[in-house]
């Protein structure tokens, strides 16, 4: 219900300007060049600011986005002065009266809180110092998911009298925040859901791959010493990437070095029976996805497509396709029909990790992105992982 409420309100504001500029273009037809000018240009600053705020409020609502963002409002109202708070006090203010009306003052100083239902008006601010400019008051709320989380305020100097006009600007630019904000929260929400898919994907870190990397170290230790050495430093290093904290995305770079760990370890288990071919474009070596991603294709692919036949060929295939990355895991195992390759899709049994996988790249990239498993009997799997190129918020750590 909450993605739906946010994509009908931007898709409202998006109806909105297209509205506004057909208004404008048919005042262009009916008025002199001068004041079509005028008003192209006030709609063009609007637009602007209205655009400016938008990457600081994605970042939730603080102290640093409200500074980065009432100048932006202060244009978008054309108010004396304009502040945000959260549900107690002001965040920031800027504009007339900035001397003696500061960040962390309580909101009562400034207006009455406002309230979840209705804006807020005063005609006369209540200030103690003796040379306030400002005069009338407009508080509205800020609201995500239904609730409300602060203010937006907009003052006006004295003798102004509140018009129908400044309400309705009022309440549009607390719209605006409110849209963001809830973005944000959703945003949020995704994070959380992609760590908690996380979580549960190391948690069940196959204890059947476990027990036959440590049998085949095991194998090595008197025939080739060496070799076990490094079977199990290359172990060691392969459950460090997988429990590490606070680590929800690496490079690929990083990811195809942690599925050449585990390659290694399955060939000491397979030997030549296990052939990998890796082709990947150098161009989307830096490009960002989450942790355990490609990994848990792979692990699928061998024990599918190679355990069961005890030998087989695994493709791992990387290029860009414009704004986008394309990563294709293939095997020539066994396969599978397309019924059962849509319920391992959808996590109703089979694979190691699609299901999670899938989960946490819908959660954190949203649709259009993710994966898509192709599989025939007898005729081997493949599954292909498409995200973008880049996602504000989504970094490597």
């Amino acid at each position: 219900m909450l993605c739906c409420q946010s994509v009908g309100f931007l898709i409202g504001v998006v109806v909105g300007l297209a509205m506004a500029a057909s208004v404008v273009a048919a005042i262009r037809l009916l008025r002199p060049p001068r004041v079509v000018s005028d008003e192209v240009r006030g709609l063009q600053t609007a637009l602007h600011a209205a655009n400016g705020m938008l990457p600081d409020l994605r970042r939730g609502l603080s102290e640093d986005s409200a500074r980065k963002v009432t100048g932006h409002l202060l244009t978008l109202t054309q108010a004396s002065a304009v502040a945000l708070g959260d549900k107690r006090r002001v965040l920031a203010f800027e504009g007339l009266g900035h001397d003696h009306h500061h960040a962390g003052d309580e909101l009562i100083k400034i207006t009455a809180p406002a309230r979840e239902d209705r804006l807020h008006v005063e005609s006369r601010l209540a200030c103690e110092h003796p040379d306030c400019p400002l005069g009338a008051v407009i508080a509205a709320p800020l609201l995500v998911a239904g609730e409300l989380v602060g203010s937006f305020v907009a003052l006006y100097a004295r003798g102004h009298r509140i018009t129908p006009n400044d309400t309705r600007t009022a309440a549009e630019a607390a719209s605006l925040v409110s849209a963001q904000l809830e973005l944000n929260a959703m945003d949020e929400q995704a994070e959380r859901l992609a760590r908690a898919e996380l979580r549960a994907l190391r948690a069940q870190i196959s204890p059947h791959f476990i027990y036959n990397a440590l049998a085949a170290i095991a194998g090595y230790i008197h025939s080739n010493p060496d070799e076990a050495r490094d079977l199990l430093t290359e172990f060691a290093e392969f459950t460090r990437y997988a429990f590490r904290s606070q680590r929800p995305y690496v490079t690929l770079a990083d990811e195809l070095g942690y599925v050449e760990k585990y390659l290694r370890l399955e060939r000491a288990r397979f030997g030549e029976r296990l052939q990998v071919r890796l082709q990947v474009e150098p161009e989307v070596l830096p490009v960002v996805v989450p942790v355990l991603s490609l990994q848990p294709l792979v692990e699928n692919a061998v024990r599918h497509g190679v355990e069961r036949r005890g030998f087989g060929r695994i493709e791992i295939v990387g290029r860009h396709l414009d704004h986008d990355v394309e990563l294709r895991v293939t095997d020539d195992g066994v396969g599978m029909d397309a019924e059962r390759a849509a319920t391992v899709l959808a996590g109703q049994g089979g694979g190691v990790g699609i299901a999670n996988v899938q989960a946490r790249l819908l959660a954190i990239f949203g649709p259009g992105y993710g994966l898509e498993l192709r599989s025939e009997p007898d005729r081997g799997t493949t599954v292909t992982m498409t995200l973008p190129k880049f996602r504000a918020g989504v970094r490597a750590a």
